[in-house]
């Protein structure tokens, strides 16, 4: 499916389950769909399951936005509190569409609380919306399962008595296995057109790995990039698997160079809970420490300014008066670095901030991390790789085959969930049969449905 179709899809209204390999368009075709919702007078929610892909963007945690906050399960004291508040509560009352980036790392049980609590809220407005999925929302579930999979605790509560539909059984794992997925049943579309990767013969190692025929080719393709530390760039950046080792490096390295060192200390302003979900989502430190000559890597967007998330560049100097950062890209452009804000808004409102400069070391990063970032290169040591799609994750970042540098690797990296594997296919078939449906509906009877929506949600259908 194209991303031209899947808009289609996304504003007649339905759920949606937005899925693509990395590099198919996801993210754009979200931007495009919220663009479009705005033009029309409707505040989509936008939110992730992790306060890194929050920051991607330009959104909250799911768990900040629904209230479930750090809580494993809730019991029907807990929901009807959540539901009924001031802020949490009015904030779902309000909200007509509700999209859920990367949640292949949402676990099934987080997934039913926010359903519960969607319908709960809406219940609390329209009686008749409490018994729908997600009390009636448009809901837009973002990712794809083969990368990193979500953290399952094994704590269940000692009494279950109060508990409804919140935990899942043992056996569930991925959020399509949730209550909350199976009521909402959403809508498939699969992206299948590519804008990371250009190498035919990387994205055929790429696919084999996402499709388990990973044989000799492949691994000839990936012997070809065997290197070792003292023969890779070394303003290349660095994956690996551990913090530890992130760390390791990126201090290392910065001590090795000899000009002076200055410090860019993070600033904040707003409630502290917020604040506090703001700095574990950012990819620049609370200080970021840089000399003339280290490698740096942006870590947000300005197209403006010449860089996006993941660009690379040197460190040339600092400014002489304010001593900002003068960097020069992998591009060769040269671009003096100011602070920037990651915000939280609701209701229009700005209800914490925190302003950075918009950079970290890249000498090394985590996989965890690299997670929505596109690379020109990388230098990765995926032996000691730990977790099914950590391996495909890390290689998926980069753009090409001549931009990858490997060190080594474990059985592995080149793996990913046996369960994700059969659940794919069924997501490729469902995605194919829906879009045959629609390419054989009507144009102008798709209009109407669309325009429906844009009512019923508040909306404007002139603009």
């Amino acid at each position: 499916m194209t991303q031209a179709e899947a808009l289609i899809i996304l504003k007649t209204g339905a759920n949606v389950f937005l899925t693509g390999e990395p590099g198919a368009g996801k993210s754009y075709t979200i931007n495009e769909y919220v663009a479009y919702l705005r033009n029309h007078g409707i505040k989509p929610a936008i939110t992730a399951s992790t306060g890194i892909a929050a920051t991607h963007i330009g959104g909250m945690t799911i768990h900040s936005w629904s209230g479930i906050g750090i809580n494993d399960s809730l019991d029907i004291k807990d929901i009807r509190r959540i539901a009924s508040s001031k802020h949490i509560g009015q904030r779902i009352r309000d909200t007509h569409v509700l999209i859920i980036d990367e949640v292949s790392m949402l676990a099934p049980a987080t997934l039913n609380m926010v359903e519960v609590i969607c319908r709960e809220a809406k219940k609390n407005q329209d009686s008749l919306l409490g018994n729908k999925p997600f009390g009636g929302l448009q809901v837009i579930l973002v990712g794809d399962f083969f990368q990193l999979p979500p953290i399952i605790r094994k704590k269940r509560p000692e009494d279950e008595s109060e508990q409804i539909v919140l935990l899942d059984e043992p056996e569930a794992k991925f959020a399509y296995d949730s209550l909350a997925w199976i009521r909402t049943d959403p809508t498939v579309c699969y992206l299948t057109e590519q804008h990371r990767q250009d190498d035919k013969e990387y994205l055929s190692v790429l696919s084999s790995i996402r499709n388990s025929t990973f044989g000799m080719e492949h691994i000839n393709h990936i012997e070809s990039r065997r290197s070792t530390y003292d023969k890779v760039p070394e303003d290349a950046p660095k994956l690996f698997s551990h913090n530890v080792d992130v760390d390791l490096v990126n201090a290392d390295m910065l001590s090795q160079l000899p000009d002076e060192q200055r410090d860019f200390k993070m600033s904040s302003y707003g409630l502290p809970n917020l604040v506090s979900t703001l700095k574990k989502g950012c990819l620049s430190p609370e200080v970021l420490s840089l000399k003339a000559g280290a490698s740096v890597m942006f870590t947000k967007n300005n197209l403006r300014g010449g860089f996006v998330n993941g660009t690379l560049g040197i460190v040339k100097g600092f400014r002489e008066g304010d001593g900002y950062p003068i960097i020069q890209t992998r591009f060769g452009n040269v671009v003096i670095v100011e602070p920037m804000v990651w915000g939280i808004e609701e209701d229009g409102q700005v209800k914490a901030g925190i302003s950075q400069m918009p950079l970290r070391l890249a000498w090394a990063i985590t996989v965890h991390k690299s997670q929505g970032m596109s690379l020109d290169e990388a230098v990765m040591d995926l032996s000691e790789v730990f977790e099914y799609g950590q391996g495909y994750v890390a290689l998926s970042r980069v753009r090409r085959l001549s931009g990858l540098h490997l060190i080594g690797w474990n059985q592995r990296a080149f793996q990913v969930h046996p369960d994700i594997l059969a659940k794919d296919k069924e997501f490729r078939k469902a995605s194919d049969l829906i879009d045959k449906e629609y390419s054989g509906t009507a144009e102008k009877s798709i209009k109407k449905v669309q325009n429906n929506f844009i009512v019923s949600s508040g909306g404007r259908i002139e603009i």
